[in-house]
């Protein structure tokens, strides 16, 4: 697995990648010491894993993570500040690592990032096996409790993700449904269906109104709902070059 440490203490960068020698599985690509710098990191090396501390100077960890999009990779957050962990999990990190780290707690952290992989691994072949890209035609059967819908996809205006489940919202309903935001990405009509953000995937045949948003990034407001969904700059670059004359 390919890993990047992300944290603005060089000697903090150091003292993890010592620990990471007992971690042959993980294989540091590459470090930064600020969240600009990573993101140009990740743009190129596409690591499957980010080691990531809070507090740095200019941006925080959660700055980076929400300019990323698609494909994110999975998160580890080291810090020296235990305030922070349920904003961590709010972005869906597998694990949030006080320092200093110890190695006890580092081991059950990659535990978790090899069991993801397993389950990750799992879900791909599953769909490499029989999935075929959904059109705005098809049917979907959904299950949420002892609630169940057979609907086309078309009407489904929004797909936000929830952790390990996605939500889907469609006439005045929101079921849950165990599968995550990037699987469900593959499968559907990239003509009809656009990844706004990490979080969002919007169906655009429901966009009401496009405004521009802070950053270089747009702000799109869909139909019959007035749901407000913000498409991330780079995100946005590609919504413009998509739909445009």
């Amino acid at each position: 697995m390919k890993a990047i440490i992300v944290d603005d203490e060089r000697l903090a960068r150091n003292e993890l990648k010592r620990l990471l020698e007992n971690f042959p599985k993980i294989n540091i690509v590459g470090e930064a010491p600020n969240a600009d710098e990573a993101i140009q990191l990740i743009d190129e090396l596409h690591p499957d894993l980010i080691f990531l501390d809070i507090q740095m100077p200019g941006k925080t960890g959660f700055d980076l993570l929400a300019e990323l999009d698609g494909n994110v990779p999975e998160v580890i957050f080291t810090t020296a500040y235990d305030e922070y962990a349920i904003k961590a999990f709010e972005f869906n990190a597998l694990d949030y690592l006080l320092k200093p780290i110890e190695l006890h707690r580092l081991s059950e952290a990659i535990q978790k990032v090899e069991e993801e992989f397993d389950r990750q691994r799992q879900i791909t072949e599953s769909a490499k096996e029989g999935a075929t890209v959904l059109s705005e035609n098809d049917q979907v059967f959904v299950k949420d409790g002892e609630k169940c819908w057979f609907v086309r996809l078309g009407n489904v205006r929004l797909f936000e993700s929830m952790g390990n489940y996605v939500r889907l919202y469609f006439d005045d309903q929101k079921p849950l449904v165990l599968k995550s935001l990037n699987a469900l990405e593959e499968r559907l009509d990239p003509k009809v269906f656009f990844r706004a953000n990490r979080k969002h995937i919007i169906n655009l045949k429901y966009i009401q109104k496009i405004e521009p948003w802070f950053s270089g990034g747009l702000q799109v407001t869909l139909k019959e709902s007035g749901d407000k969904i913000e498409i991330s700059r780079r995100q946005a670059i590609r919504f413009k070059e998509l739909l445009s004359l």
